[in-house]
């Protein structure tokens, strides 16, 4: 669907089904390609430098001073992401975990909003995520030695979705993204996923260190945060209704991830004319999601369209975003840490 949303001359599904945006972080993995993961910027005039490059020239410039003196990076990582299959049953640790075990000032706390769906194999869209209630440490332990697949996927709870839905899925929850979900995830930045399937669904074998990361099998199982609840009580921890705001332009303004983490927000910005957006002093990381349109600062001046990726500096002062085409213009505007 990624293909599709971006309207490539070939649409085909691939093994790869994340496409990562505004990234500093190098993807890990076993026999990745040097620096797979950072992104790759294309300048106004043309250029490309990866980012890490671009941003290293002038830290405060890029992201903002406040962002520039407390992490020295961007502290945030955006992906889109199209399942082709369900995702391996997997977790990511929590900032204490990180610290402790990985050296890491960051875990992998992660955000979902849920753009499209389509069913695979006859079976509609769905995400797998928190433990179902009598769920503990002992019984998960020994479903992952005896590789109990069908069992893992029981003691979570299975929800279906649909577009708009969004969630928050904090470090040390469970959980596996299911087939024919396309969707924006914005996460803290780092690589860290730990594995309960030793094969992925696909039958890809999985080594050791893609399972646990190097910590070894049983401290990763002291990773999961082992709260097991129902569902209604799993959907009003981790699903989020968006707030909606009316701006004075007439623009929709929808806030999807605010004050559930403080790692990260996300918007929509629906523009059914022209909108601006105000300078917050620190950057922003803004997704064409449908439209297009021109986008002004000062003097200058460019086009944007539907699956367009726009890294906006600090120093960007108030843009001007005017819509050309018959539908409005939906921007998906990511933030760091505030």
């Amino acid at each position: 669907m990624i293909d599709r949303w971006k309207n490539s001359p070939s649409c085909e599904d691939g093994d790869m089904p994340e496409e990562w945006v505004a990234s500093t972080v190098v993807a890990r993995g076993d026999n990745r390609p040097e620096n797979e993961g950072v992104s790759v910027f294309m300048l106004p005039d043309g250029r490309t430098v990866p980012m890490t490059e671009l941003i290293a020239g002038d830290e405060e410039a890029f992201l903002g001073e406040r962002i520039a003196r407390e992490y020295g990076n961007p502290a945030l990582l955006t992906k889109m992401l199209d399942s082709r299959e369900r995702l391996t049953i997997q977790v990511h640790p929590d900032k204490r975990f990180a610290a402790e075990c990985l050296n890491s000032r960051f875990g992998k706390t992660e955000g979902w909003y849920v753009l499209d769906t389509r069913p695979v194999g006859g079976e509609e869209s769905y995400v797998l995520f928190g433990f179902k209630e009598g769920v503990d440490r002992a019984k998960w332990r020994d479903l992952f030695l005896r590789q109990d697949i069908s069992g893992m996927i029981d003691a979570l709870h299975k929800v279906r979705v649909k577009p708009g839905d969004v969630f928050i899925i904090h470090g040390g929850v469970p959980h596996a993204i299911g087939s024919g979900c396309f969707l924006l995830e914005l996460q803290e930045p780092t690589d860290y996923t730990m594995r309960v399937e030793k094969t992925t669904p696909a039958g890809a074998l999985l080594s050791g260190m893609l399972v646990h990361q190097g910590v070894g099998e049983e401290r990763m199982l002291d990773c999961f945060h082992y709260d097991s609840l129902s569902l209604d009580e799993t959907l009003r921890r981790w699903k989020i209704e968006p707030r909606i705001e009316i701006l004075p332009d007439g623009s929709l303004l929808k806030h999807l991830i605010s004050r559930h983490t403080g790692c990260f927000s996300l918007s929509e910005l629906e523009i059914p004319s022209v909108s601006i957006l105000s300078p917050t002093g620190d950057f922003r990381v803004v997704i064409v999601y449908r439209g297009s349109g021109v986008v002004r600062a000062g003097d200058f001046e460019m086009e944007v369209r539907q699956g367009d990726e726009l890294f906006l500096p600090a120093r960007v002062r108030n843009l001007e975003w005017r819509v050309v085409s018959d539908e409005r213009m939906r921007l998906l505007c990511c933030n760091p840490p505030r």
